[in-house]
């Protein structure tokens, strides 16, 4: 039994720094630790990403999108992701499907019950056992997205209206009132290195937990 951990938010929350730094802090696990991303994180997830994230395809259609995410995700989850928690180990992702429900959904309108179909079909049932949810006001995300433009992507999602961020991060906050035993939210406005540490402590039972349970069954 691996462990799924899945990281969500707006874009500028700071998912990538505290991905990185929950890594860090698993490299002493007894078990294998593996980071990745969505979309992304395969051969063909990551040209899938080029396409769907690229500024220039603003014509594209917002079904286009959702199933060229989805196309992604079935890759990484067949590929990378199924295989590492089968054979125990720990699986980071920086988003998963609920980026899905929260952008294409609340955001851009789609309906929420065909993206679960879609999403379905795309993970073969593989849910997250938890996710960590960065909260952050809009335009404070924006504001670090900007600040940072030159190092980093600035892609087609981050172009969109604020209205548009406004309703994933509302999006978000509607997911976790569905679903609150998985969610573990947090402030990302505090200090990167205060947050993780507030992160490992609602984490570190799970790890240890998992660790227990491949333990008992060597």
């Amino acid at each position: 039994m691996g462990l799924f951990i899945t990281f969500e938010g707006i874009d500028g929350s700071g998912k990538s720094t505290q991905v990185r730094l929950l890594a860090e802090r698993l490299q002493g696990s007894s078990s294998p630790v593996l980071v990745t991303r969505e979309p992304g994180g395969t051969r063909i997830g990551e040209q899938i990403r080029e396409q769907i994230l690229a500024p220039t395809h603003q014509e594209m259609a917002a079904t286009t999108e959702v199933l060229l995410f989805s196309a992604a995700r079935a890759q990484i989850v067949a590929e990378v992701i199924r295989p590492h928690l089968e054979r125990g180990g720990i699986v980071l992702c920086d988003r998963f499907a609920d980026s899905t429900y929260s952008y294409q959904g609340y955001g851009r309108g789609q309906d929420l019950q065909t993206l679960r179909s879609i999403t379905q079909i795309a993970t073969d049932g593989l849910n997250p056992d938890h996710t960590i949810f960065l909260d952050l006001p809009v335009a404070a995300a924006l504001q670090r997205k900007q600040r940072a433009a030159a190092t980093d992507e600035w892609n087609r999602l981050d172009a969109e209206a604020v209205a548009f961020h406004e309703r994933v991060r509302a999006g978000y906050h509607a997911l976790i009132d569905e679903e609150p035993a998985r969610w573990l939210a947090f402030d990302a406005q505090i200090d990167p290195h205060q947050l993780a540490s507030q992160i490992w402590q609602r984490i570190e039972p799970f790890v240890e937990q998992c660790a227990h349970y491949e333990k008992s069954t060597t």
